[in-house]
């Protein structure tokens, strides 16, 4: 357990002995770098701080994304008592003394404490139970940081009490400027150090928005740039990868390499190869690529090239998204890989693309009509009168659950939009379908 009262005139005395990551932590709300849409004028977060109301808070956010800052600025601002807690070696008993400790000090002295759960997701139900009678009555203010999604890690009735908010990956910008903030202020590097073009790109590729990361490795690559002298020493992105022990993937991900090395990705899980999919996957991975990005380019190519011929590919590849959102890089990587692998080998058909584009075609070209009569809405007054629903023929009343009638509008009833392919599952739903369309249009089908 770690306790700081941040109104000790003390507390800042051994900072220059502590990493670039702490030194450099915000101060103040102004100082934290994104999470714009928390910290703008009028913000949940930024009404809770500047009226030092009580309040219970689930920061979920990636790594390294300011979750323990926040907490920490929040302290500092409202000037409570701040308890650290780790939900990796905390029990049930260390949270009932802070609970305990933070009653008497509110009852004797009127001194208030923020209580601070870093990775809550990790305590069990009893642990998250022994919090709930503190956070209903207010005897402490709770910030519990987690990277996993609460709703499936949090109870729910911890949950419902408190204000669930979602923190974002910094973007480049951010990242740029935090580098530039460490480089230049005095708790940093002082202006002792600067940093090339190329190695600043180098350190925002591999940061992947994680602010933390992208100091550590700022901290690291000046130590191999070597030892400050009369002239700011430069930071290459040799030092970078000699310090990271990563290769400086040349990678813009705003410039021809990133729609190359996309294209090259998409049109190999077009073409059947796993080997130089999982390539491409790699390097956009290794240079920092968003993982939402690649992981939707998979959702859409799961039903853009495979489509009806493996119905499972979609399944696989959502789920893949889903674990980017709930798990996070680097783990995740694992589970973009096996929906490319899946997408890859799947066998391929075109014909959903082909059906939806072929139908918004029409649609564009005035291809439209009025819907026909029998399957308009009939439920409410005068509908009878004017013939809606008229003819209408249930369904399931028929053989197979399909009724011989019209859908489409007049002018449109012959038009096939979707054409299966006979490449896997898509040929037996070909088969079902020319069955349908069969009894549709008044065959006898089976």
């Amino acid at each position: 357990m770690t306790e700081t009262l941040f109104d000790d005139a003390g507390a800042e005395a051994a900072r220059g002995q502590e990493p670039l990551a702490v030194r450099m932590r915000p101060r103040t709300l102004d100082e934290v770098m994104g999470q714009r849409h928390l910290l703008g004028e009028g913000s949940p977060l930024r009404r809770l701080v500047e009226d030092d109301a009580p309040m219970s808070v689930f920061l979920w956010g990636p790594p390294g994304t300011g979750k323990t800052t926040l907490a920490t600025v929040v302290s500092r601002v409202t000037k409570r008592r701040f308890v650290e807690l780790s939900a990796v070696n905390a029990g049930v008993k260390d949270v009932r003394a802070v609970v305990d400790e933070a009653r008497r000090r509110m009852g004797m002295h009127g001194t208030r404490t923020l209580l601070f759960v870093d990775e809550v997701h990790r305590f069990n139900k009893t642990q998250q139970d022994a919090l709930l009678p503190a956070v209903e009555n207010r005897w402490v203010s709770f910030i519990g940081a987690t990277t996993e999604n609460p709703f499936f890690s949090v109870v729910s009735p911890l949950l419902s009490r408190s204000l669930l908010l979602s923190l974002e990956s910094l973007d480049d910008d951010d990242i740029r400027a935090l580098l530039e903030r460490a480089l230049t202020e005095e708790r940093g590097l002082d202006g002792r150090y600067a940093l090339s073009p190329e190695g600043a790109d180098h350190l925002v590729r591999l940061s992947g928005g994680d602010g933390r990361r992208s100091l550590t490795y700022l901290e690291a690559a000046a130590l191999v740039a070597g030892p400050p002298a009369a002239e700011p020493v430069t930071i290459t992105a040799e030092h970078v990868e000699r310090a990271v022990d990563r290769h400086a993937v040349r990678y813009d991900r705003s410039g021809d390499q990133h729609y190359d090395v996309v294209s090259a990705f998409i049109k190999s899980m077009r073409g059947s190869d796993p080997d130089a999919a999982l390539h491409y996957l790699a390097r956009m991975i290794e240079a920092g690529e968003d993982p939402r990005f690649i992981a939707r380019r998979v959702v859409v190519h799961a039903s853009e090239d495979v489509g009806m011929a493996d119905p499972t590919a979609l399944q696989t590849a959502v789920a893949a998204a889903q674990a980017v959102e709930l798990i996070g890089m680097p783990e995740a990587r694992i589970n973009l890989a096996q929906a490319v692998i899946h997408i890859s080998l799947a066998p391929k058909s075109n014909s959903v693309i082909s059906a939806i584009d072929a139908a918004v075609a029409d649609v564009r070209a005035g291809r439209a009509g009025p819907v026909p009569a029998h399957l308009r809405d009939g439920h409410y007054r005068g509908a009878a009168e004017l013939g809606h629903g008229k003819g209408y023929r249930y369904a399931h009343d028929y053989p197979g659950g399909v009724a011989p009638q019209q859908h489409a509008p007049d002018g449109l009833a012959d038009r096939e939009y979707y054409r299966p392919t006979r490449h896997g599952a898509e040929r037996r739903f070909g088969e079902v379908l020319q069955r349908i369309r069969g009894v549709l249009r008044g065959g006898r089908g089976d």
